[in-house]
């Protein structure tokens, strides 16, 4: 509906409520007098034009121009109705509060105000309540932010801001990752250094350079966004302080036993050169390996015959001798490149394995007996079923190797990650080259062999006289691997396998599985503390807590070193002649010491004599070149911050991130803090999801459908396809979505809700408008006790929102506060109380008790509720409504809405039982039945405005009958009495009333039936002249006041003839 601050003679014309299609109700039977019906609305005289969930753009022709730049309506507004000579008369609203928001110039002078008035920095330091720490976790030091960040971000300052509110000493310190090989790499590939062989120190330079340029721009994005924080002390992980807690956590992990050098297969990013976490790996879809069914030769001499541990084997080697038919052991491998590093193959001990005869291939094979089918099937020939044994009987047969002719392995028993679900049953096993494969090598004291480089490429130990060495593993030694089995026979297939395949989440190439020297935090040694810690935390939503449980219940040590200069050094020394390391809590304590004072580069710029105690000094020791895992780095920040700052503590109460941070920082924080305490470091844990487009895929740059926030805030190149919606627009947007899931975001979706966000700002200016004269002070407030049962009903209604609100802020349930502050607005407030109340305040006499200033109170008790539950969420535009309150209720309150608190739990309607609400939940249906009659009546040129009606009404049902006859006691005509409680102010209709049969509303023009509500409805037009003041039909205008007809004779209305007595006696108030 429109709302319009203005009040005109005619022409100009809005509907009361939003009215539904008829089919809509096919329980309504309509009944005509007339024929010949069109598709219309009901409609209000314009000087009521004014409804609070406008869109904004449909009323701006009918609002004058000093209105819509925020200044006061007057009478000279050509809005106004010209000639009528009442029209200074009319009570329209007033307020500095504009219709738009003019967010791109007005949002940054609103957070000028904030930071003027140390808003945030009073709040989160003074406020009486208990500490509450959200604690952020630190977004990559790279690029601007995206809208997962802002996302994010804007989150936690929804709830930091509700803290804040409930008296709380909410304090956010924001923080940045700044470390690690995307920054690095950033600084080899710019301009000016691309041709510069760059020293350690003078690189590390550089990217702390380029860390610290991108937190100042990022800082600045995310304070556009509105979001609270300490911007000027946030944490990074390059601070020296920083550092030196982080080796402070690393050294308690000595002390406990928990970090050990060691040579594992770790996953290797040849296009980085470093080793990665399991954090650090994407699988993107569409990968595709090249596998390879290949089937290595048993030997078949007496000794083999003598290992064989079962009958049937030994006459299956004796039998292969004999015929010259080759037993071979079937594998299957999606890595050919790690055939020359095979040293066993692996079998189930407890899986029945089958011996079949390849008559085509002239050999036997050995196959799992639940896959010799899909085999036969993938090698399309036949394989017929010779024998069947245990695995447990293979272990121990030796089989000549696919790549060395002078090699022999053997079979070994595996574990149970040997299955039948795919592949042979048999694994291909090198232990320098997977998990599963380095622990059985390590049982059966296999050698760690991973013939492969830090560039990924094969060595001299791979193959025979160095015929692989300087192959990339990931191409051309792949091909080379292949066509080598090819050529030996030893290839039984070879095809493409499509599955999921862990990328160097940086580079976006592959990585691979190779066994190096690491740093590791041995996770078995607190493994079973950290999943009693998981229970003891609070997971939103539930899932997390399995997800995470699951993660760490199955995860392997963590390698906690990098092979990169930017970064954390790990503060180890080694012995050049023995290559053992050195370090112990001393050393520890020296280097802590020193990055304290000089940060981490210190580690770079002074020899090691200089670092060492002086015990360790003098005996050629050489400082370690590996650096921390990026996640170590954050992974500590509850101790390098949370348990360090004054206005923070632990546990926090809060860690809120995306739903990949399981695997990510939630993990690693946990994982540092119970080893170093026992404890996890948080008490909750909330995750959102990730963005998708409108179309529900994924955002790609490539695709094009990337949503940038700060396009949303200023608009992008083109305003027209990209307007400057504003920070609050895009924080509603967070607040509409269930950010749990997966939230679509796109042009059409921010387009409706810029319309519900121009909905809830008009609702907020018709409530500050229609206040303008309201002073508590001066005693205009109405007790509760005098209201009337329609307010008493709206401010029940009011403090039931409030409670449904506040329930879903302590649950983080942002989605439900739009949805539940959106429908009061609309439905509640606009379609309903602010649509009947036009007739109380603009006609009423200024002083008016009974009528306006009763209706004022409780749009002022709405207004203070209204204002704060939207706070946390549209906090400039609540803000810029705080500083545009008028002047006589601004006393007692607080510079800042932030500065007054949360809801008055003193407000006279607080949590006080309305008995007749199931009433007036009734009546609202009726109104509702009602507004659809005269959509048709209209249709009919019956009436035109709703004020051209007199309206009848029966029920068959006693208790509804009731309810009208009740409402309806009173005068029945709008222009004619006082009644607020009236039917025929709940209608905007000029004469209203309950009939006692259902034959008196048949005579009415037009007549609809609502068979649900057992109500009859009927329609005639209003007898008697239309008031010129409020355009009411009564047969008393010009009567004077107090009369109920024309019969009642001259009177003092004489002097006013066009008057109705209402409107006589506010112009008489006002000395007219």
């Amino acid at each position: 509906m429109a709302l319009c601050f203005v009040v005109a003679a005619g022409g100009a014309r809005s509907t009361p409520t939003a009215v539904p299609s008829i089919e809509a109700r096919p329980h309504m039977a309509i009944w005509s007098r007339a024929n010949g019906l069109s598709r219309a609305r009901a409609r209000v005289p314009a000087a009521y034009c004014m409804s609070a969930a406008s869109s904004g753009e449909a009323a701006t022709a009918a609002v004058p121009e000093k209105v819509k730049e925020g200044r006061a309506a007057t009478g000279k507004d050509k809005g106004a109705a010209e000639g009528g000579v009442y029209r200074h008369t009319v009570n329209l609203p007033e307020t500095g509060f504009s219709q738009r928001a003019n967010a791109v110039e007005r949002e940054p002078q609103l957070q000028a105000f904030w930071e003027e008035n140390q808003v945030y920095q009073k709040l989160s330091r003074n406020n009486p309540g208990d500490k509450f720490v959200l604690h952020d976790g630190p977004p990559y030091a790279n690029g601007t932010i995206h809208m997962g960040h802002a996302m994010n971000k804007v989150l936690k300052d929804f709830i930091n801001r509700y803290q804040l509110l409930q008296g709380r000493r909410a304090a956010l310190v924001p923080g940045w990752d700044c470390h690690g090989l995307p920054i690095e790499l950033k600084v080899l590939q710019s301009k000016k250094l691309k041709k510069k062989r760059l020293e350690p120190i003078e690189l590390r330079r550089e990217a702390a350079m380029f860390a610290r340029e991108t937190v100042e721009e990022q800082k600045q994005q995310f304070m556009r966004l509105g979001v609270w924080a300490d911007w000027d002390s946030p944490y990074l992980t390059l601070q020296k302080e920083y550092e030196a807690a982080q080796i402070g956590v690393f050294g308690q992990m000595v002390k406990k036993g928990h970090i050990y050098r060691g040579k594992k297969p770790v996953y290797w990013s040849p296009s980085s050169r470093t080793a990665l976490a399991e954090a650090e790996l994407e699988y993107p879809e569409g990968h595709v390996s090249r596998s390879v069914y290949a089937g290595f030769q048993v030997s078949s001499g007496p000794d083999a015959q003598v290992v064989a541990q079962c009958e049937p084997l030994r006459n299956i080697l004796q039998q292969s001798q004999n015929e010259n038919k080759p037993l071979r052991l079937a594998i299957w491998t999606t890595t050919p490149w790690t055939l020359p590093a095979n040293l066993a193959v692996a079998v189930n001990a407890e899986l029945d394995y089958s011996i079949v005869a390849d008559d085509e291939g002239a050999s036997f094979l050995v196959i799992a007996e639940d896959l010799v089918e899909s085999v036969s099937a993938k090698l399309g020939r036949s394989l017929r079923k010779v024998s069947v044994i245990k695995g447990k009987d293979l272990a121990g047969l030796e089989y000549q190797h696919c790549m060395m002719s002078k090699k022999t392995c053997r079979v070994v028993i595996g574990g149970d990650y040997i299955t039948t679900e795919s592949g042979t049953g048999l694994v291909h096993t090198a232990p320098g080259h997977g998990q599963e494969d380095y622990i059985v090598g390590q049982r059966e004291g296999l050698e760690m062999l991973s013939p492969v480089d830090d560039a990924g490429k094969f060595t001299e130990e791979a193959g025979e006289d160095g015929e692989f060495v300087g192959l990339a593993v990931l191409r051309e030694g792949n091909e080379a691997c292949v066509r080598k089995i090819e050529k030996s026979g030893v290839l039984l297939l070879e095809e493409p396998y499509a599955h999921k395949y862990p990328y160097d989440w940086r580079t976006k190439k592959p990585t691979i599985f190779r066994c190096t020297e690491q740093w590791f935090a041995s996770v078995e040694g607190f493994r079973s503390e950290a999943l009693r810690a998981v229970q003891g935390v609070q997971w939103i939503p539930a899932s997390g807590e399995k997800r995470i449980h699951n993660m760490i219940e199955g995860r392997s040590d963590w390698c906690i070193s990098r092979q990169r200069v930017w970064g954390v050094p790990i503060p180890v020394f080694y012995d050049p002649q023995t290559n053992q390391s050195v370090m112990d809590d001393e050393i520890i304590d020296a280097v802590q010491k020193l990055f304290a004072a000089r940060g981490s580069d210190a580690w770079y710029e002074c020899e090691a004599d200089e670092i060492l105690p002086e015990k360790f000094r003098g005996r050629g020791l050489v400082k370690g070149s590996d650096t921390m895992d990026v996640w170590f780095d954050s992974g500590c920040s509850w101790a390098c911050v949370a348990g360090e700052r004054p206005e923070l503590q632990l546990p926090a109460d809060l860690y809120l991130e995306g739903s990949d941070q399981h695997r990510g920082w939630f993990q690693s924080s946990l994982l540092t803090s119970v080893a170093t305490t026992g404890a996890a470091p948080y008490a909750t844990v909330l995750t959102h999801g990730f963005l998708l487009d409108e179309k529900g895929m994924k955002m790609s740059k490539s695709i094009g459908n990337v949503v940038d926030p700060n396009d949303v805030i200023n608009g992008g190149t083109d305003q027209k396809r990209q307007p400057p919606f504003g920070a609050d627009v895009l924080r509603l947007w967070v607040s509409s979505v269930d950010y749990t899931g997966d939230a679509p975001i796109g042009p059409n979706i921010l387009k409706q809700v810029a319309d519900g966000y121009r909905k809830l700002r008009n609702t907020l200016r018709y409530l500050i408008g229609n206040l303008h004269d309201f002073v508590p002070e001066r005693g205009d407030m109405v007790a509760y006790e005098e209201l009337s049962q329609v307010d008493r009903y709206i401010l029940w209604k009011t403090d039931a929102v409030c409670r449904e609100v506040q329930a879903a802020y302590d649950t983080y349930a942002f989605y439900k506060v739009y949805q539940i502050v959106q429908r009061f607005a609309v439905a509640d407030l606009s379609n309903f109380y602010l649509d009947t109340a036009k007739d109380r305040l603009y006609i009423s006499a200024p002083g008016d008790r009974q009528r306006r200033r009763s209706c004022q109170t409780v749009m002022y008790w709405i207004l203070m509720d209204l204002l704060k539950l939207l706070a946390p969420i549209l906090s400039h535009t609540c803000e810029d409504a705080w500083l545009n309150l008028p002047e006589g209720l601004k006393s007692g309150k607080g510079v800042s809405i932030f500065m007054d608190g949360w809801l008055d739990r003193n407000a006279p309607y607080r949590g006080v039982a309305f008995d007749a609400a199931p009433t007036w939940e009734r009546l609202l249906g009726v109104r509702d039945c009602v507004n659809r009659t005269l959509e048709l009546a209209r249709m009919e040129k019956v009436v035109g405005a709703s004020l051209d009606a007199q309206i009848r009404l029966f029920s068959s049902d006693p208790e509804l009958q009731r309810d009208l006859e009740q409402l309806g006691s009173g005068t029945a005509k709008l222009g004619s009495g006082a009644d607020v409680d009236s039917l025929a102010a709940l209608f905007i209709a000029s004469d209203a009333r309950a009939v006692s049969s259902r034959e008196l509303v048949d005579t009415c023009a037009h007549v609809l039936e609502d068979q649900e509500l057992s109500l009859v409805v009927g329609v005639d037009r209003a007898s008697g002249a239309k008031c010129e003041r409020c355009w009411c039909y009564d047969t008393a205008v010009g009567q004077g006041a107090n009369s109920e007809d024309s019969a009642a004779g001259p009177s003092p209305g004489s002097a006013h003839p066009t008057l109705c007595p209402r409107c006589l006696v506010a112009v008489q108030s006002l000395g007219l």
